[in-house]
């Protein structure tokens, strides 16, 4: 047997050396690329992230605006807070903005995963991003709702004190002039009276001036009872504004529970129409299929009905054959 030693020790060393030459032109290349490759988000994952951080924000607007946003009439609210109507208004119609874009895109997002094919756990970890997604949006929706509860809570109880205020001031302003009226009646009385009485009366008049007098001495038995009547009166109405405002308040806090009501059946229809047309897609394609198979089967029955033909047709010249071959 020949020696190979110094062939294989050869042919080691070549190796080795072309070895080395390509993990230098790797590192070259490496030395070019400082960070890793950066790996492709999909379009889920991309379109998740958008929506997560369009809730977020919105989440934290209402959250940190909130003070000034549900003050509305409120006078103990200090000047950083306050917020003009129209401002209110536009957080409105941005969140409802905010909020139906979401909607629509989780919707966009849950149909494109459904259609796609995918493995399955991928396809189940999709489901739970999606139905997370939803949660937040819910808790999102919840936040907004409670926020323009309260809201339109404090502007009613606003209009309420607004219709009692001006009635206030003008029972205060007949009051005082009724009391004007009687006391200009009263002082131009006694002057008529000072003037036609002697000296020596309007002096002991001009004494009984000097001591003290009594407001209450002077209203009427008529009079007391009117005042009775109109305090009896603006009592009532008191309470059955207030009545009227607890029914309001009421009313207000069962919009919201409504509101938030249908926001979730609004969700989870969007969630059966979605699924509804999942199943007809599918059920289009096994009907496509179906076709396609039957149309298959006819072929297939054609061509036995063709094989069987041609059989007899051999068949019965054979036969022919034989019966004229033996005549």
């Amino acid at each position: 047997m020949a020696d190979i030693t110094n062939l294989y020790k050869a042919v080691v060393k070549s190796i080795k050396t072309r070895n080395k030459n390509v993990s230098e032109d790797k590192s070259e290349v490496k030395g070019n690329h400082i960070f890793p490759a950066s790996k492709h988000r999909g379009d889920f994952e991309s379109r998740s992230k958008e929506m997560v951080s369009a809730l977020s924000k919105l989440k934290e607007f209402l959250l940190e605006h909130r003070k000034g946003y549900v003050s509305a009439g409120s006078h103990l609210s200090g000047d950083t807070l306050k917020m003009t109507d129209a401002e209110r208004d536009q957080i409105d119609t941005e969140a409802q903005r905010i909020i139906k874009h979401c909607q629509e895109n989780i919707g966009i997002i849950r149909q494109n995963a459904e259609n796609q094919k995918v493995h399955p756990q991928l396809k189940e970890h999709r489901e739970c991003v999606i139905n997370l997604l939803l949660a937040y949006l819910k808790e999102v929706c919840k936040i907004y709702s409670e926020q323009k509860a309260v809201r339109v809570k404090r502007v009613v109880d606003r209009k309420r004190i607004s219709r009692i205020e001006p009635e206030r001031k003008l029972a205060r302003m007949s009051g005082r002039g009724n009391e004007h009226n009687s006391s200009t009646n009263a002082q131009v009385t006694a002057d008529a009276l000072i003037s036609a009485v002697p000296p020596k009366i309007a002096q002991k008049t001009a004494v009984i001036e000097d001591t003290p007098f009594d407001d209450e001495d002077e209203v009427s038995p008529e009079e007391v009872q009117m005042f009775e009547q109109e305090n009896k009166a603006l009592f009532e109405e008191m309470n059955s504004l207030a009545a009227e405002v607890s029914q309001i308040q009421g009313k207000v806090v069962e919009i919201a529970r409504l509101q938030e009501i249908f926001t979730e059946k609004v969700l989870e229809q969007e969630g059966d129409i979605n699924r509804i047309a999942d199943t007809t897609v599918k059920s289009t394609e096994n009907i496509k299929d179906g076709n396609e198979e039957i149309r298959e089967a006819m072929k297939n029955n054609a061509g036995f009905r063709v094989w069987i033909l041609f059989f007899l047709l051999v068949l019965t010249f054979t036969l022919l054959f034989l019966d004229w071959y033996s005549g």
